[in-house]
Order: C-alpha cells, then sequence, then structure tokens
C-alpha cells in the first residue's frame, strides 16, 4: 500500500483551505509534544511569535502545543498565531518541534518540507530516517548548527540551562520536602557547605559547577586531562577545585560528596563500579547522558531558545527562504540531516549503515 504525500487542501479552520505568507513567503509551525513522553520543552513563546508575525512570517501552532510551557492557545493567538488542528500544522511548509518527529507523523508532512528540532537518539532510527527519505523531507537539528562565531549557540543554551536546573534537582533532593535528610546545599554559620562533584566536561559541567557554587556549595571538577581542566578553571574561577582523575583522589572525593554529577570526560573513562560502595547512601547522582533536567523548566528553556530563533527566521526572510539561507550559512550546513532525499549526516549514516553524501557538494551542484 502507498502513501500519498501530496498535499491535500486543509479544511477551512482559522481560514486554513488557502493559507497566506508573509512578504518572504516564509510560513511556520509549531507541534506539540507527544503525550506520552517525558517531553516538556517548547522552541517559541508567544512574544517571540509577536515578533516574527510582525515581520512578515506566518506562524501556526497545533492547538494545546503550549500547555507544557504553561501557554494557552490564546496567548499565542493574540500575538497573531493561527491555532490549527496537528495534521494541518504538519501540512506547513517549516515545521518546528523540539523533540524529533515519529515515522506516522512524517509521513503527514508535505513532500519537500522542511522539518527543524532538536536531535535525539529516534534519529538513529533506521526507518525513521527512510521516512524523511521518501518524503525528501529536510530535517535540520539546531543543536549541531553554529553561529557566525562558529559557537553551537543553541546546544550551549539547553547544556547551561541542565547544568543550572540539575543543581535545583540536587538541592530539592537533600531537601526534607524531596525526601533527602533535610539539608541545604550551602551550609551555615558553624555547618560545612554541601560537597558537589562533577565528572567529565562540558558546558552543562561548568554550568552545573558555577550554579553550586553560587549556593554555597564546595565544588570540585574531576577530568581526566589538564588542558581540559585548565580551561574549567578559566570558566568557573579560582573557587571551583579542578583536579585529575586519580584512583586514591577519586575514592575520597566520591566517599565525601553529597551531590555527584558526571558527563563524558575528554578522554576514555568509565566510573568504576567498585566506588559505588563508598557513595554516601544519602548522596544525589546524575548523569548528564542520562538525564535531561531542563524539561524541568521548559519555560524557561523556550525564553531562551526563542532569543535566538527570532534572528534565525528574520536571517531566513532577508536571505529569501531556507534553501537559500542553506546555501549561504556554513555553520547551518552542519545540522541538516537529510536534504531533499539524501542522508547528509555522516555519523547517522554509519550508524544505521544507510549511504551519505556531502552536503556541501549537493548545494555547489544545485548552484
Amino acid at each position: 500500500m502507498t502513501h500519498d504525500n501530496s498535499c491535500d487542501q486543509l479544511q477551512p479552520q482559522m481560514a486554513l483551505a488557502d493559507i497566506p505568507v508573509g512578504d518572504a513567503g516564509i510560513t511556520i509551525a509549531l507541534i506539540g509534544n507527544y503525550p506520552d513522553t517525558d517531553e516538556t520543552r517548547m522552541l517559541l513563546t508567544p512574544e517571540a511569535c509577536g515578533l516574527l508575525t510582525s515581520a512578515g512570517i506566518k506562524v501556526y501552532m497545533e492547538t494545546g502545543a503550549g500547555v507544557d510551557v504553561s501557554f494557552t492557545d490564546d496567548n499565542y493567538a493574540e500575538y497573531g498565531v493561527k491555532i490549527v488542528t496537528r495534521d494541518e500544522a504538519l501540512k506547513l511548509p517549516i515545521v518546528l518541534s523540539y523533540a524529533p518527529l515519529r515515522v506516522d507523523d512524517i509521513r503527514k508532512m508535505t513532500n519537500g518540507a522542511t522539518l527543524l528540532c532538536m536531535m535525539a537518539s529516534e534519529l538513529f532510527d533506521v526507518e525513521v530516517i527512510k521516512c524523511l527519505l521518501e518524503c525528501q523531507i529536510t530535517l535540520g537539528c539546531f543543536d549541531n548548527m553554529l553561529s557566525h562565531n562558529d559557537e553551537p549557540v543553541f546546544a550551549n543554551i539547553i547544556d547551561e540551562i541542565n547544568g543550572r536546573a540539575a543543581v535545583m534537582y540536587a538541592q530539592d533532593f537533600l531537601s526534607f520536602t524531596g525526601g533527602g535528610k533535610g539539608v541545604l546545599l550551602a551550609g551555615g554559620i558553624g555547618i560545612n557547605p554541601c560537597e558537589v562533584l562533577l565528572i567529565g566536561e562540558g558546558n552543562d559541567v561548568c554550568a552545573a559547577a558555577k550554579a553550586a557554587r553560587a549556593a554555597g556549595a564546595y565544588v570540585t571538577i574531576m577530568n581526566n586531562d589538564i588542558s581540559a581542566l585548565q580551561l574549567a578553571k578559566e570558566v568557573c574561577g579560582e573557587t571551583v577545585n579542578c583536579l585529575a582523575i586519580h584512583p586514591k583522589v577519586l575514592y575520597n572525593k566520591v566517599k565525601s560528596a553529597d551531590v555527584i554529577f558526571m558527563a563524558p570526560c575528554t578522554r576514555p573513562f568509565e566510573f568504576p563500579k567498585h566506588l559505588s560502595v563508598a557513595l554516601k547512601d544519602s548522596a544525589f547522582v546524575l548523569n548528564f547522558e542520562e538525564t535531561q533536567p531542563s524539561i524541568s523548566v521548559p519555560r524557561t528553556v523556550a525564553m531562551a531558545v526563542s532569543n535566538v530563533l527570532v534572528n534565525f527566521f528574520d536571517e531566513m526572510s532577508l536571505k529569501g527562504g531556507i534553501d537559500s539561507m542553506l546555501a549561504t550559512t556554513p555553520g547551518m550546513q552542519y545540522g541538516i540531516v537529510t536534504y531533499r532525499g539524501k542522508l547528509v549526516d555522516k555519523l547517522i549514516g554509519s550508524y544505521t549503515a544507510l549511504p551519505s553524501v556531502d552536503i556541501t557538494m549537493m548545494l555547489s551542484a544545485s548552484n
């Protein structure tokens, strides 16, 4: 049985039978999170949508999509957003979803449309990639894109919020209301502060270290690369201790830590299993590879990401659309996974055993 991916005429809810476009010809749709997942984050706030609509960009949103960020449909409608059904939103030229879409939803998109989201494990699913290729969907992941000064600005935003929110998790866990012993990270007069140990590197680690230090905790970062520790010291300041991973030092730090955050180290490192017995019974442990604390503050995420997305779509408008922007913005190319029926992400190609091509070659050929 074949699936018809042609653009069916939309039913006229909110005058959608004939979708108008802005002066720049850009129309985007916001899609809500799947209710059977823990995902709560969203990409645009009502105010950000207002800035886009005032610039001539048409914005549509799936009804109820803002519930996770505590915004109603009316909040978005006040800023010029048209509220539609999920199926209607999926038919629009540019679809925005924080998490990647599933196969059933991808098949509802218009052939040749664009899906913009964040990178997630779902994109290493062969069936998802094959569906994107079959439907000629251009898929871009914001957190793999680079800014004009070669910074992964979207990824940096999420990492920082993850790090700060992780400290919030830890304080809640240690508190009496959170089921802990009822202690404060900062301690108090005559009382030692809690010890926070961070193992690994990255923006999330540095953000957590600075947040924990600001909360009054005694903070140590450990890594197996001295240059990375030097950088962490520069970023986090002199009051954060930066130590090389040494078996005896690591054991002592794990034994005394009230909070432990883990992330990948510069060089391959696996937390020794025998150190688990050294952990305090009351210690809070969080692995950034397994947990995204920012899901607990989705409104903050939406506000922070919106600041970048407004500029992103303004630039797209000035350049005459997504294809022109992609051709003239090398940093954006890093985030493209599929383009015009071809897989252009080498990592996903290697993982899924699907052939991939160089997007720069495709763009050169098209020009």
